[in-house]
């Protein structure tokens, strides 16, 4: 913490550094009694945090809000506390990154993603939000050797598929470098340990060997009169473990473990060095890359060439200005380190629209897995440069369709886009796109708009987002109706109309739960298929039970349909009629009668397996009759992993439906290792026993839910 006082006296001067000493006592007096589960001042925390972002050279208030990330989260102070004493800027980047509270999800995984959520808009209106998460959570990934195995795969899975790609995005490299070997450690603990000790073996020999290839291009550079800096600098473990991977190779076969950096004054410089290194040395086929003239979406530029040294060894050189350096080194951050006018910068611009453009995409989303799937796939984007007619460039992840280049350009382009042509042939809109591609749309203003059925085969979130956004706003009526047909025609199929369970009450708490503004936008929803029909029509029913008085069943006998409840059309005069136990049909189930010879007619539930193979001659369809209003017994099976908590899963399920239980019995089949449940449950509508099995089934712990005979 010393350390900490020590580095903002060193970096920050007058009212900043007042700025940044102020949020350093009061972060330290507010966490002052908290401890890490290392046992260590939860004040270690947040300075370090700090001090990861002083290196990064950001901002005062950037500091100060580091400090002050975790005040409101975990302890007493408040939003109005940190305003008072440090204004709104501060208060927005705190405000940030604090998790969101009391979340109404029953799913750790959701309130996970609303968090990362409520991240990602919080960055698009300030790009340091991010810094500070990534800071925060680096630290944090550090000292992951203090929680439990299931919390360290956890945090180093999401850091993986989440931070480690954007601190990649932001162009953050040692950031991300650091990120990744950290997550290699927990997610392939044997691996990490294999590569840092074989690797740390061959050290020095390989250090020798960077010297001499260091040492040897300053000569060249010295020949022919060009002033740089070169240097040697070792692959990250993550990097290493992925070709190996991916190439299929052992440690040994990998010879390109370090690269060499030549930092030269100009662009032109670069050209110069890269034919002197190609002509000393052997270049290696297909492994030539300019990012000079072709930056990566991040900023990245530097021509890379892999060369057979006179050992026999490949060995990678990297070429590239000393603003190049620092863009690759800090990325994003880099505007911040060396003072430059961010608004002036229509680079910086273009990243942070890349990241505005993300949240765009996702801001209509009420799913959160679907968020969460889109986001990868935006952060994971490989590259593909393409261009249109007159030489422009645009980046497209691979597997790009002429439509995503459409959408690319400008909303309207793929709106109102009748035809394509790539490289002056005309082409399908589903076909997909290659490197180096000119493409040409052809647009009319008559069109009628997009297709639904682009949305199969178009690849950029952008695209998905901007035709969803014309069904959603161009046809909005069309979708109000559309919606509120499927709504109803659901809702009957049910059992219900659906004026009976849309009461302002019910649309109210429904509202709250989904974010609808009015009835309106919940059918528009449904119609253009952002919502799913039964997301909103298992609440509705949820909420119209709630308010439904259930009957009153005595502790004696469970009531039973009447044997004269049941008539079957096609069978002449009465026939002595009996209920099958092992189907157990009840009011409201299809069913079929089979007639037993000397024993009637038995009615079993259509779908029974029991009569499956029965002659067709001995059954004959039967309906419900004079059933008034009442409650009937049903049994149901549940097998499920064996794991703790499940019984009390299923019962907080039926108990969430206000279904009453009259029975339930256990077991566990130890040579299948698996957990069997069997239920009696009350119920007066059969629409209950099969929304029960639908959400048994959506946890994973459940191997099936299904209806038996009563135990």
């Amino acid at each position: 913490m010393e350390a900490t006082l020590q580095k903002l006296y060193d970096n920050y001067k007058d009212k900043d550094l007042s700025m940044v000493l102020h949020a350093y006592d009061f972060a330290k007096n507010a966490h002052a009694s908290q401890k890490r589960a290392s046992g260590e001042p939860y004040f270690v925390h947040p300075c370090a945090v700090a001090e990861i972002l002083i290196g990064l050279r950001l901002d005062a208030p950037t500091i100060a809000a580091a400090l002050l990330h975790d005040v409101i989260e975990d302890t007493p102070y408040t939003d109005e506390d940190i305003h008072r004493e440090f204004g709104d800027e501060i208060l927005r980047l705190v405000q940030g990154v604090t998790k969101l509270d009391g979340i109404p999800y029953k799913k750790r995984e959701d309130v996970e993603i609303e968090n990362i959520r409520k991240l990602f808009f919080a960055m698009a209106k300030d790009i340091r939000v991010i810094f500070i998460k990534l800071a925060d959570r680096l630290h944090n990934m550090r000292s992951l050797n203090f929680l439990s195995q299931e919390r360290q795969r956890r945090m180093a899975n999401e850091t993986m598929e989440i931070f480690a790609p954007l601190a990649g995005r932001l162009g953050i490299s040692q950031i991300k470098c650091e990120l990744e070997d950290l997550c290699l450690k927990y997610l392939d603990p044997e691996a990490f340990e294999f590569l840092v000790e074989n690797i740390n073996q061959k050290l020095y020999e390989r250090q020798q060997f960077v010297d001499s290839i260091v040492e040897e291009i300053n000569g060249l550079l010295e020949e022919a009169g060009i002033q740089g800096r070169v240097f040697g600098r070792p692959k990250h473990f993550y990097s290493i473990y992925k070709k190996m991977k991916k190439q299929n190779k052992t440690l040994e076969q990998i010879y390109d473990l370090s690269a060499v950096r030549v930092i030269v004054d100009s662009i032109e410089d670069c050209y110069v060095v890269f034919g002197i290194i190609e002509r000393h040395w052997t270049p290696i086929p297909g492994r030539i890359k300019d990012y000079i003239a072709n930056p990566k979406i991040n900023r990245y530029q530097s021509l890379h060439t892999t060369v057979a040294t006179k050992y026999g060894q490949p060995f990678e050189i990297q070429i590239r200005t000393e603003q190049m350096h620092r863009i690759a080194e800090y990325g994003i951050c880099a505007h911040w380190k060396y003072k430059e006018d961010v608004s002036e910068d229509s680079e910086f611009s273009s990243t942070l629209m890349n990241i505005r453009q993300i949240m765009e995409i996702e801001r209509d989303l009420k799913n959160s897995d679907e968020f969460l799937n889109l986001l990868k796939e935006d952060l994971y984007n490989a590259e593909l440069l393409v261009f249109t007619p007159k030489g422009q460039l645009i980046s497209l992840p691979n597997n790009s369709t002429p439509i995503d280049f459409a959408y690319a350009i400008h909303s309207e382009v793929g709106n109102q886009c009748v035809g394509a042509k790539v490289n002056g042939k005309i082409a399908q809109l589903n076909s997909i796109l290659e490197l180096g591609d000119v493409v040409e749309i052809t647009t009319s203003a008559s069109s009628k708009g997009p297709s639904w059925d682009w949305l199969r085969f178009v690849r950029t979130n952008n695209a998905k987002a901007k035709i969803r956004a014309f069904f959603k706003h161009a046809m909005r009526n069309e979708n109000e109706k559309l919606g509120r047909e499927r709504l109803e025609e659901e809702a009957r199929h049910k059992g219900y109309e659906l004026s009976t369970i849309l009461t302002d009450e019910n649309f109210a708490n429904l509202s709250e739960k989904m974010s609808f503004s009015n009835r309106s936008e919940m059918f528009a929803s449904i119609g253009y298929g952002a919502v799913n029909v039964n997301q909103v029509l298992y609440k509705l029913i949820d909420f119209y039970r709630k308010t439904v008085p259930k009957p009153v069943v005595s502790s004696g006998t469970v009531p039973k349909a009447p044997e004269d409840s049941v008539i079957f059309l096609d069978m002449p005069g009465r026939m002595l009629t009996r209920f099958a136990g092992c189907c157990n049909p009840v009011p409201g189930d299809e069913i079929i009668g089979f007639v037993s010879k000397g024993r009637g007619v038995v009615v079993h539930r259509k779908d029974c397996p029991n009569i499956k193979n029965a002659e067709p001659e001995r059954l004959h369809v039967g309906e419900w009759k004079n059933i008034a209003r009442a409650t009937y017994v049903i049994g149901l099976e549940i097998r499920a992993n064996d794991e703790d908590g499940v019984l009390a899963f299923v019962c907080s399920v039926i108990g969430d439906m206000k279904l009453n239980v009259t029975q339930i019995n256990g077991r566990v089949d130890k040579a299948k290792r698996i957990g069997i449940i069997n239920v009696n449950v009350l119920l007066n509508d059969t629409n209950d026993i099969d929304m029960l099995i639908k959400r048994l089934r959506q946890d994973k712990r459940i191997i099936d839910a299904y209806r038996t005979a009563p135990v």
